[in-house]
């Protein structure tokens, strides 16, 4: 009994990177529907909707997703290729569903203004800028 007990935490040890990568596979972005992914950012690229983007990520994303968008514990980092290739319309439409399964939070309490300027913030920041 005590090997059989010992191989199976062996094996839940050498899994948990594994389910913890799988948590944050993007797959939510299948359930983006059409007429939300096309969506256009109205703030893209405006210097003032991405210093304000960055403020309210500080103060309602970085807990789990690190004041530098790197991510923590099973958090994705945000510098991401994934992140990177979305389009504004599945990112805005990330922040106002989310993702519960994979422990994302809805902030559809936020206005839609500041949805996109976090958007604005998230695509400056996976651009390296």
């Amino acid at each position: 009994m005590f090997r059989k007990s010992s191989l199976l935490l062996l094996i839940i040890a050498l899994a948990t990177p594994f389910l913890l990568a799988a948590a944050g596979d993007g797959a939510w972005i299948t359930k983006v529907p059409g007429k939300n992914r096309q969506r256009q950012n109205p703030f893209d690229h405006q210097s003032n909707a991405i210093a304000a983007g960055g403020k309210l990520f500080r103060q309602n994303c970085a807990s789990c997703h690190g004041d530098e968008g790197t991510g923590r514990d099973n958090h994705p980092n945000l510098h991401s290729d994934r992140i990177r290739n979305a389009t504004p319309g599945e990112l805005e439409w990330l922040l106002n569903n989310g993702s519960l399964k994979n422990g994302m939070p809805s902030w559809s309490r936020l206005p839609e203004q500041q949805r996109w300027q976090i958007v604005s913030f998230l695509k400056e920041l996976a651009a390296g800028n």
